[in-house]
């Protein structure tokens, strides 16, 4: 077991290194289209950055580089900026790009946060709009069945992920004591 101990850095800095040269070739291939790409050694992952206007075509260009299903889907609610970042993790099954994670990124308008589905490039994204359009209130144009996931259907009120959202019985910034 100690002998396997001085790999591991030597594993993650090739790790490293593999994901810069991606890095790199996703920039090339994304040109125009992404407003900034760069690899996170830290988290092991890439970053894209997208104007709402692109991810469509983004989506389709990382497609046809292998990137061939979503793993989680998100948004993150950023009130005093007026944005919800939509963030989208892409992952790989072919062999050379299975340890890489791509995160496309892209600023919504807080006030009406629309993206265009992915589900025709990614069906594994279907069920996570779902959820980030009821968390969030992010509209997928196009989506095929963007109806409610875990809320009930009476639900009414904020989208319970965004910053602003309280729950209904309790008071701004009261904790909920359960021992009494």
């Amino acid at each position: 077991m100690a002998s396997q101990q001085p790999q591991i850095p030597q594993q993650r800095l090739a790790l490293g290194k593999a994901l810069e040269e991606l890095a790199a070739r996703l920039s090339e291939h994304l040109k125009g289209v992404a407003t900034r790409v760069e690899a996170d050694k830290r988290s092991m992952v890439i970053n894209i950055e997208v104007d709402r206007s692109r991810i469509l075509e983004a989506a389709k260009i990382l497609s046809s580089l292998g990137f061939d299903h979503v793993k989680s889907l998100t948004g993150v609610d950023y009130p005093d900026k007026g944005v919800i970042e939509l963030m989208v993790h892409i992952g790989s099954y072919s062999r050379g790009l299975r340890r890489i994670m791509v995160i496309l990124r892209s600023k919504l308008d807080r006030k009406d946060p629309r993206a265009p589905t992915l589900t025709q490039i990614w069906p594994s994204s279907e069920f996570q709009e779902r959820e980030a359009w009821e968390m969030f209130g992010i509209v997928f144009e196009g989506h095929p069945d963007l109806r409610r996931l875990l809320l009930p259907e009476e639900f009414e009120g904020l989208w319970p992920g965004r910053k602003d959202f309280e729950i209904p019985t309790r008071k701004a910034g009261e904790v909920e004591e359960p021992w009494k």
